[in-house]
């Protein structure tokens, strides 16, 4: 009897253990969700000051298609207003002229009917 309630014990603290565990891991996971949910808001909140309503909705818009893209061009405007090289507001055609030049000269293809 004694080595069934031996075991019976050793079973219930590493239960016990395992749940503790799943519950620290728990708390990182909401933790770490909660830094990136506050690192994301002070990001847009970043854009929202550098950029016009049009020029966010584009990048938003092209995210769809190109979120590598989307994410490089607001890390750069974000580190340049960071370093306050952004002084003023860029609007859509500005977003477009910056879009245009770090997607390069691509050829467009048409096939036309003879």
């Amino acid at each position: 009897m004694d080595e069934d309630d031996e075991l019976n014990n050793i079973r219930k603290r590493k239960l016990e253990e395992m749940q503790r565990n799943a519950q620290q891991q728990n708390e990182m996971d909401d933790e770490s969700k909660r830094q990136m949910e506050q690192e994301e808001a002070r990001r847009q909140q970043i854009l929202r000051q550098i950029l016009t309503t049009e020029a966010r909705e584009r990048l938003s818009t092209l995210k769809l298609v190109r979120p590598d893209l989307v994410s490089n061009v607001e890390n750069q405007l974000i580190q340049l207003a960071g370093m306050g090289r952004i002084n003023r507001v860029i609007g859509d055609e500005e977003l477009k002229g910056i879009l245009s030049r770090l997607i390069g000269t691509k050829r467009e293809t048409k096939i036309e009917r003879r």
